[in-house]
């Protein structure tokens, strides 16, 4: 794993301790600058593997691995002439010799020191604090650690932090299946990052995933049973909760130890002492940096960006190059439990006579503040829910933006709101705040080095290559200055075809072609006719066929012919594909009403085919662990009791939620079941360029969460108010008013004409949140289209509509009927009969799961696992 260079004694020495994320790079500004050629580099590095993205740790609970999580480039490692000596960590120094002793008793000396040795979790000093099943967050083998006990020996945890860590732990704690709380000794979660308004958006957001939490409270003690064990907690305010795993999320304290043997200068809460070129103030032959650093202006940095700035300073200063720093900007954004948090500048207004400007929607979890100085400059703000605009807002700081403050934080559609594009950003506004690349340097790199690509500029300038969160506004920038120079940017929806979904939809449509292999040879580009086409045009384009088949006289039917090889995974199967290779059966309930009958059919079902089952937010019920064998079966029992195919698989309409209306509830004002129902049985399999969700709430009181949905309705004593282009997933937005107090032909005439239009004009997997905003015109045009017919296309729409109505067929039921299309649903080809042996699971809370473990080392299931048929 190490390369060691030739070196002879005069050749000189710097010696790393520590290798994380700021100590690679400063390996890569060390080979930046020619250092790797003119020195002997060795690196002493304690943890089992080299740096790895602990920003992205809570990752390793998604699916991603060790290997995954690797910053280190071995083949980097190698060309430079590094000594990488992973598992052998600095243990001490001695300065006047200049000699560096490694854990495994050999001995460096060095002409140069670089400290970069971190930060340790701060564990309160409680009792119990080292029981078993007590924990930290901070490296992969802790990860390990928590994964290997909360799959045997835990089923409830606490974490002790609600800081940024904390969330992250609690989060991965709910994915284990564990029950989960936070404790947080402040009033608020994210304390640092975000203020009271900004804490309550995110307690409510998290709340409703099904974590507990419990602020202004400290952990007193850990309480362990006989064998030394957790089983709960005491907290401070004489309350005690039950729990079996604690994983301390405290914050961190600089790893100072190393320095404070040496005799180097360290601070009074911990951090070695440096100036502006990250020297020691004790010894000017020992830089430090990182987290282990109390930099010049008095703060130990525990953020990524201001430690790759340090690195950066520090391999510039060894080169006897001019560099210094002096603070850094604390700007953060995160997805936290899937909510967006953002926070830049002076977030907590300390300055003096600033101003907020505050947008609040407890509800839809959604807080927006800026703080404004009395000058109008823009100092600093807070994003819960909605952080879209933080790459904008963050490059604006400190300066006076060009439209007014509230304007920046109003959702769109509600009153004066602006999106702000990042071409109104001056040309010294830091888009990268990772690597302090600023909007100039951008623009430089396309219009000076010529790069055309993000790629290219990520490569050219180091931006976007940190924390990610300024790949959005870079790419727009790249793409407005390639604009700016007249050349042509390329907005063809792949390499095979110039032309964007939208407009391949109109050349579908105008020439009734009905087949892909058509509309390659003739429209794609000269290189990509004749050929197979790629992963991302194939599904687009039988999308639209799908969506226009009735008009152009194709088959609606996605198995049909060449259409099945168009389409993806889950579209294939007609099911929902799962990390362990089952499928989830998921049968349409309209509107969320369903007779006993039918709930005794799902429930025999999943027990004679040992499902898993679960009810989804759409108000509907999901089967999982079916075998690719067994989805015929289970849709032929479903049919036959008067279900069909939901299409939770498909880019179309999922679920029409509902409130019960007003047939049983005292505020109801109209039937919102009927409405729903209506809704759901109009637009099902509508194919479409992304998933599709509705629901109708009977009373201005939103049960049915309608403002979160791409069309929802709210009844009013006049009619339906309908909004459009709301998403409450992973960039929630609120829906827009689009008309109101529509009868009921009226309502479903502009939905028709809505979701038509939507599909006509969208881009690839482009939600109707997203292309509301994006469209030319906004909502206004759209209103301007669907409502007041201004480019003469509503008969047209409706049309399209009631040529779909008119020729819809239920799928499960079209493929139980076809013995052809039947011969696909098997897991072997070349041997039909048998089941697939790595799809297994064990059981949990009277149900069961898959059998992850098995999944990973791929073997057949051991005896006392449930095999995929129903064994209970």
């Amino acid at each position: 794993m190490t390369a060691t260079p030739e070196a002879t004694e005069a050749t000189p020495t710097i010696v790393l301790v520590g290798h994380g994320m700021v100590g690679q790079r400063f390996l890569e500004a060390l080979a930046e600058r020619g250092l790797t050629a003119t020195h002997r580099v060795v690196v002493l590095c304690e943890e089992p593997r080299p740096a790895y993205d602990r920003v992205a740790l809570t990752s390793y609970f998604s699916g991603k691995t060790p290997e995954d999580l690797s910053m280190t480039d071995m083949e980097f490692i190698a060309t430079h002439g590094i000594e990488l000596r992973v598992g052998d960590p600095a243990v001490s120094v001695d300065r006047e010799a200049r000699e560096v002793t490694a854990r495994s008793g050999e001995v460096f000396s060095y002409d140069t020191l670089v400290l970069a040795t971190g930060s340790y979790p701060f564990v309160p000093p409680v009792p119990g604090k080292d029981a078993e099943g007590c924990f930290v967050y901070r490296t992969i083998e802790d990860l390990l650690a928590i994964e290997e006990y909360a799959k045997s020996k835990a089923k409830v945890g606490a974490v002790v932090g609600g800081g940024l860590l904390g969330l992250e732990a609690a989060g991965a704690l709910k994915g284990l299946g564990l029950t989960s709380h936070i404790v947080e000794f402040a009033p608020r979660l994210m304390p640092v990052q975000v203020d009271d308004g900004g804490g309550a958006a995110l307690l409510r957001t998290i709340e409703e995933m099904g974590l507990s939490v419990h602020t202004g409270v400290g952990t007193q003690e850990i309480l362990v049973d006989a064998e030394g064990a957790v089983t709960g907690m005491k907290l401070s305010d004489g309350s005690e909760l039950a729990a079996d795993m604690v994983v301390f999320s405290a914050g961190v304290r600089p790893r100072d130890q190393l320095a404070r043997d040496c005799g180097l200068t360290v601070g009074e809460r911990g951090g070695i002492t440096v100036d502006e070129q990250c020297r020691t103030v004790a010894d000017p032959h020992v830089y430090a940096i990182g987290e282990c650093a109390l930099a010049s202006d008095g703060r130990v940095y525990g953020l990524v960006a201001p430690g790759y700035e340090q690195a950066e300073t520090a391999a510039a200063t060894i080169a006897s190059d001019e560099a210094s720093f002096t603070g850094a900007d604390l700007s953060t954004k995160l997805k936290l439990l899937g909510v967006d948090v953002a926070s830049f500048g002076d977030a907590h207004g300390t300055a003096e006579d600033c101003l907020d400007v505050v947008y609040s929607d407890s509800r839809a979890g959604l807080y927006k503040k800026l703080v404004i100085g009395r000058d109008g400059t823009l100092l600093g703000g807070i994003l819960v829910g909605d952080a879209e605009a933080y790459g904008t807002l963050k490059a604006f700081t400190g300066s006076v933006p060009p439209v007014s403050p509230e304007s920046l934080v109003l959702p769109a559609g509600a009153g004066e709101s602006v999106q702000l594009g990042p071409s109104a950003l001056p040309d010294e506004a830091i888009v990268c705040s990772c690597h302090n690349v600023s909007k100039g340097t951008i623009r430089g790199a396309v219009t000076d080095h010529q790069c055309t690509t993000v790629p290219e500029v990520k490569k050219c300038t180091k931006a976007g290559t940190g924390c990610g969160s300024c790949v959005k506004v870079l790419g727009q920038l790249v793409n407005a200055e390639l604009e700016a120079s007249g050349v042509e940017v390329d907005k063809g929806l792949c390499g095979c075809f110039g032309q964007t979904r939208e407009e391949l939809y109109e050349i579908v449509h105008a020439l009734r072609i009905t087949t892909y292999r058509d509309l390659l040879d003739r429209h794609g580009r000269e290189e990509a006719r004749g050929g197979d086409g790629c992963e991302i045009c194939k599904p687009t384009v039988g999308s639209i066929i799908a969506s226009l088949a009735p008009t152009i006289g194709a088959s609606g039917y996605v198995l049909d012919g060449e259409q099945a090889a168009l389409q993806d995974t889950n579209d294939h199967f007609l099911a929902n594909l799962q990390k362990n290779g089952s499928y989830s059966v998921v049968p349409r309930i309209p509107g969320g009403e369903i007779a006993p009958e039918k709930l005794i059919v799902i429930g025999e079902i999943a027990r004679d085919f040992g499902l898993y089952t679960k009810i989804t937010g759409g108000q509907r019920i999901d089967m999982f662990g079916a075998r690719v064998e067994q989805l015929p079966l289970i849709w032929a029992r479903l049919v036959d009791a008067g279900f069909e195919s939901g299409h939770a698989y498909g880019k179309s309409l999922r679920t029409v939620k509902s409130c019960v209306g007003q047939t049983w509830c005292r505020y109801g004002v109209q039937d919102s079941v009927k409405m729903a129902i209506d809704l759901e049985l109009r637009y099902r399999g509508l194919r479409s360029p992304h998933k599709l969700k509705s629901a109708v709430s009977g009373c201005q009181r939103e049960c049915a969460e309608a403002q979160s949905k791409d069309f929802g309705v709210i009844a009013t004593a006049n009619g339906w108010n309908l909004y459009v282009g709301g998403n409450g997933g992973a960039t929630p937005r609120h829906a827009d008013l689009l008309a109101q107090d529509l009868s009921d032909a009226e309502l479903i005439r502009l939905i028709d004409r809505f979701l038509m239009f939507y599909i006509r004009t969208a881009d690839r997997l482009e939600r109707t949140s997203t292309w509301l905003e994006r469209i030319p015109g906004g909502l206004d045009h759209v209103r301007d289209v669907v409502v007041h017919d201004s480019l003469g296309i509503c008969d047209e729409l409706e049309q399209l509509m009631r040529a779909h109505v008119a020729h819809y067929r239920d799928e499960w039921a079209e493929t139980i009927n076809d013995p052809e299309k039947l011969a696909r649903f098997v897991s072997f080809v070349n041997a039909p009969d048998t089941p697939d042996p790595v799809v297994a699971f064990v059981p949990e809370r009277d149900q069961m799961k898959p059998d992850l473990p098995l999944l990973s080392i791929g073997m057949r299931p051991a005896a006392d696992v449930l095999e995929g048929s129903a064994q209970r």
